[in-house]
């Protein structure tokens, strides 16, 4: 698999693999998995070529962290990058108050507390720390700062206030010390992401599903912002949820949520580009967001063996670069997206 060095601020930086392997299905999200199902999923990504692989306290409630303790506990710790994320501690609670009810399921009983403060970060590493069982990570970065996540920009402003004026020094501080590689932000929107990019110094952001083959609209400041600053992205969510995955079947997911009528008719006459050059809407899907310079690993996750082998096969993919050009001329794709080839 190929690899992308990543060395923002010149202290030796870090080499991604173009995909890497994203955890939160590995917290039980929208349906349980055993934990020899969860180790079996992860050593298929290490056998095809992966060596990034993100996580967060979020998902399964430390579920997610746990389950990688397991996995990278034989493995040479200079032999992966790995990430995690700050901004939310878990505290111990009754079952029927825990987080994430009908999300994820069979957890520890955790509800979180956002908590973006100097004392916050530190904790939260501490603790991300001993759920992992290593003795350091690569990258932190300062989770959900956003409205889809707190309901309203007044609500995210706030918490990104919060974060600037406490836990980012934290970061700053840990960076500098030469306990990570670098800092950013996982965002759910791009709005967001450039907020902070254009209030702090940060080298990655992982941008989840607002760069894809539906959605370019990153491309009218933020990314542009990106590659002037020498921003890396870590792109999640490359299918939106599921149906650039899918097609546009009954109940493909789009956003985490049903997908509306737009979208599944965007979807369809993207498929149709797609089959008219014989390649698969989900192979088109994968491959697209590689073509940015900014972009230095897609991490789709999986909870399954067979999506880990099928992710990789993509990427050996040939895709014709008239597809590109036949679904900017058909206006489904904007003139100024980057595509291979």
């Amino acid at each position: 698999m190929k690899v992308r060095h990543f060395d923002r601020i010149g202290n030796g930086g870090l080499n991604f693999t173009e995909l890497g392997f994203g955890t939160a299905p590995l917290g039980n999200l929208f349906r349980a998995i055993s934990e020899d199902d969860a180790n079996a999923v992860l050593e298929k990504a290490w056998e095809t070529g992966v060596r990034y692989y993100d996580t967060a306290p979020l998902y399964g409630l430390g579920l997610s962290e746990t389950r990688l303790n397991r996995f990278l506990r034989g493995k040479r710790r200079d032999d992966y990058v790995l990430s995690t994320k700050v901004g939310r501690l878990m505290r111990v609670s009754k079952p029927e108050e825990r987080t994430g009810i009908g999300k994820f399921f069979d957890t520890p009983s955790r509800r979180e507390v956002y908590d973006y403060s100097f004392d916050g970060v530190m904790r939260s590493i501490e603790f991300s720390l001993e759920r992992l069982g290593v003795d350091r990570v690569d990258i932190l970065f300062a989770h959900d700062l956003d409205i889809f996540t707190h309901g309203s920009k007044e609500a995210s402003d706030a918490r990104i206030d919060e974060f600037m004026r406490s836990g980012y020094s934290a970061l700053i501080s840990l960076r500098d010390q030469g306990v990570i590689k670098a800092i950013g932000g996982g965002i759910n929107e791009w709005q967001v992401a450039q907020t902070l990019a254009e209030r702090g110094d940060f080298d990655l952001f992982l941008l989840a599903g607002r760069y894809t083959l539906l959605e370019q609209e990153a491309l009218d400041s933020f990314l542009p912002l990106c590659e002037k600053r020498g921003i890396g992205i870590v792109l999640g969510g490359p299918y939106n949820s599921g149906i650039l995955a899918t097609g546009a079947k009954p109940g493909a997911y789009y956003n985490y949520d049903a997908a509306p009528q737009d979208i599944l008719d965007r979807v369809n006459r993207i498929e149709a580009v797609c089959k008219r050059h014989g390649v698969k809407l989900i192979e088109a899907a994968l491959q697209f967001p590689l073509a940015h310079p900014s972009v230095v690993s897609l991490i789709p996750g999986g909870q399954w063996v067979a999506e880990v082998e099928g992710n990789r096969t993509i990427l050996d993919v040939q895709i014709p670069p008239e597809l590109w050009e036949d679904l900017k001329s058909e206006g489904l794709l904007r003139q100024d997206a980057p595509t291979a080839g």
